[in-house]
């Protein structure tokens, strides 16, 4: 059997490139995509200058800020990142039809099949990002391997503009010296576990049996046992079910105002019924998200017995929802409002997959 060659594309520092890229004046300088830094924002991503001040996704605005004061902050243009990202799947759109993207700016493509038409991976990775770059004029990174693990870690190796095949002969020693963080699935939470069982590296998680990790990690030790041997057998899915449709807003001043709580549930009950129309789909499932002034966060949920096709019904059953959720005496700072158990609207009795946007 042909063995399996899975390209992980990366675009560098997207919403950044594409701000730098359509605006001369931002180029070469620090500039932060994201929020507002004297508010609750926070960074969506970074051009690589203010990577230099240790400035990361998702941190604080107001501490990006303090790292880099001379840094230009930016507010996103999301409808500008998704056409370009269309433009992106196009591109890999010519090299395969099994393209699993992972979000605006990344995706695996498997070319198992395609290589033996168009030469090696390595050879149609290099095309891929000079097609990226002649059409959109941003780089991007990737990665060749035999599996989606190595694939993703190898488009991080040498960013930006990167390219980095790992064999499968190379794999399993390659392995062995990663840092357990660089794993799939191991988040800060997960690597302090493995830490405090002195797994730092590949090379150590190799030496643990599959019945011993299991009692600490379920079901992910089968993953973890297998990755450390270079194995990885997840496909690269074409299409995957969407399985909820949901909004959510963080506040600049904290609200504790029921009352105030419902008036924007039901805005956002609104935004939902309409993604759900623009999408195709139906729910049963109604799910709130509350986040209280302490970061802690609430969910509950509840089922009905019909598809809900209007925000009114959602309505009806959310300020019993609220009460349920306002379980501390605190205001709140973000609310979140979704719809799940999901099925194609035109025929319930059909159930259909749903793409992935």
């Amino acid at each position: 059997m042909k063995p399996s060659c899975i390209i992980h594309i990366d675009m560098d520092a997207f919403y950044a490139a594409i701000e730098q890229r359509d605006n001369p004046h931002l180029r070469n300088k620090p500039i932060i995509v994201g929020g507002d830094p004297e508010q609750r924002g926070v960074v969506a991503t970074c051009s690589y200058q203010a990577r230099e001040y240790g400035i990361h996704s998702a941190m604080p605005c107001a501490l990006a800020k303090r790292k880099c004061p001379q840094a230009l902050f930016i507010r996103p243009r999301f409808h500008v990142y998704k056409a370009v990202s269309q433009q992106i799947q196009q591109v890999f759109s010519h090299f395969t039809d099994l393209i699993e993207p992972l979000s605006l700016d990344e995706a695996y493509l498997d070319v198992s099949q395609q290589t033996l038409k168009l030469g090696s991976g390595s050879l149609m990775a290099k095309d891929i990002k000079q097609r990226i770059k002649r059409e959109t004029a941003l780089t991007a990174s990737a990665g060749i391997s035999y599996n989606k693990l190595l694939a993703k870690i190898a488009s991080d190796r040498d960013k930006p503009d990167g390219l980095c095949y790992i064999s499968a002969k190379e794999g399993p020693e390659f392995v062995k010296s990663l840092r357990v963080r660089e794993f799939f699935g191991v988040g800060p939470a997960t690597e302090e576990k493995m830490h405090a069982l002195g797994i730092y590296t590949g090379a150590d998680l190799l030496n643990w049996t599959l019945p011993e990790l299991q009692p600490v990690f379920g079901k992910a030790a089968e993953f973890y046992f297998n990755a450390a041997r270079g194995i990885d057998t997840r496909v690269v899915e074409a299409e995957r079910v969407r399985k909820s449709v949901s909004t959510e807003d963080t506040f600049v001043r904290d609200i504790a105002a029921p009352e105030q709580m419902l008036t924007i549930l039901e805005q956002q009950s609104e935004t939902v019924i309409r993604d759900c129309a623009r999408i195709g789909v139906v729910g049963k499932t109604i799910t709130l998200k509350v986040k209280f002034s302490d970061f802690t966060q609430v969910t509950r949920s509840i089922s009905c017995a019909t598809y809900l096709t209007e925000s009114r019904e959602i309505m009806t059953l959310l300020p019993q929802l609220l009460q349920q959720a306002l379980v501390k005496d605190l205001p709140v700072r973000l609310l979140g409002v979704g719809v799940s158990n999901l099925s194609a609207s035109e025929d319930h009795a059909h159930r259909q997959q749903i793409p992935l946007l």
